[in-house]
This record gives structure tokens, C-alpha cells and sequence, in this order.
């Protein structure tokens, strides 16, 4: 089974987080949110919905224990993304994922706040939310609502939530398992009207 790890920082977009989470967890993936508010698994999204982590970023849960995961999922907003930036251990397991060459998502601000200033966009193709693009250092913006380049999976906001996640658990598990999952959640429904 897939592992997945979802760093959650107050000021996250809350569709931006629980979608994929919702998504990838209908879908079989063993998913754990990790709170890096210091001290705190009550993180605070951008629109004052307070959600409890699975783990506390350094009470429970620490630096070696991302080693070997299949995906690091970062969801943006503001000021969830430059929180995430800011966090010290967040940069250092998306660099070690990266030099290790293994799925990295990131959605809204979330691919230019973090994954941009880090310097893991360099040669890729990427997309954001508009308006960030000059912090995508090294990367060709597409402005498409999900971009995947290797494995680095980037979107462009809150609307491109349910593609991103659909993308993430076909990449995870298979394209079956994703189509299923959309089609129970109504989404095809959804997108032949």
C-alpha cells in the first residue's frame, strides 16, 4: 500500500488538503496528515476550519520518518504555504524526497512558495496559482490545472483539487482504481454536463 504524508500548516486552502486526502484515502492509500504548528495537531486552515493532524511534526513524528514514502503532498494557500516554507523540517524532507527522486505534489501557492524556492523545480514543467509564477525558480509555467513532470506534480488552485487528486491516486495505485473512485464520487457525472 502506497504511504503518503500531507503537511498541514495553519492558513492551509482547505479543499486544497481534504480533497486529495478524501480522494486518496477512498482509493486505499494509507495517508497520514502531519501538523507543523509547534506543539499543536489542531491546525487552522485559511478559512478557520480546525482540523486535527494524525501526527504533530516533531512530538510524534520526525525528520527520518519520511524516508521511503511514496508521496509528499503540500497544499497551498495563505499564508499555509510560506508556513510550510518557514518550516525547517518540511524543506528538509521535500529535498531528501527529491534527491531520492520520489513523488512530490504541491497545488496553489504551495508549488512556487515551497517547492520553487527549495530549487526543486529547475528543469520542470510546473503550474500555481496565478501570480506566483516568478517564484517557480527554474521551471516552465504551463498554467494548466495539473502538471506532472517526473515525479513532481503540481496545480494551479482550489478548482483543480478533484483533478489533482484523481491524478495523484492513478500515479499511486492505477488508472482503474482513480477512474473508480471519480466515478463513485460522481465526478464523471460531473464533468460530462
Amino acid at each position: 500500500m502506497a504511504k503518503v504524508f500531507v503537511f498541514l500548516a495553519d492558513g492551509f486552502e482547505d479543499v486544497e488538503a481534504l480533497i486529495p486526502i478524501d480522494v486518496l484515502r477512498r482509493g486505499g492509500v494509507d495517508v497520514t496528515t502531519v501538523s507543523v504548528v509547534e506543539g499543536s495537531s489542531i491546525v487552522t486552515s485559511a478559512h478557520g476550519v480546525q482540523v486535527v493532524a494524525d501526527r504533530t511534526y516533531r512530538e510524534d513524528i520526525h525528520d527520518d520518518d519520511f524516508v521511503g514514502a511514496d508521496l509528499l503532498l503540500l497544499p497551498g494557500g495563505m499564508p499555509g504555504a510560506k508556513n510550510l516554507y518557514d518550516h525547517d523540517g518540511v524543506g528538509l524532507a521535500v529535498l531528501r524526497q527529491h534527491k531520492a527522486g520520489r513523488m512530490i505534489a504541491a497545488i496553489c501557492a504551495a508549488p512556487a512558495v515551497v517547492l520553487g524556492q527549495l530549487g526543486v523545480l529547475r528543469g520542470k514543467q510546473a503550474t500555481c496559482y496565478p501570480g506566483f509564477e516568478q517564484l517557480l525558480s527554474g521551471a516552465t509555467y504551463t498554467g494548466d490545472l495539473c502538471t506532472h513532470d517526473g515525479h513532481i506534480i503540481t496545480a494551479e488552485g482550489p478548482a483543480a483539487a478533484f483533478p489533482f487528486a484523481y491524478k495523484l491516486l492513478a500515479l499511486l495505485t492505477n488508472e482503474e482504481t482513480a477512474q473508480q473512485v471519480a466515478e463513485g464520487m460522481r465526478y464523471v457525472h460531473l464533468m460530462q454536463r
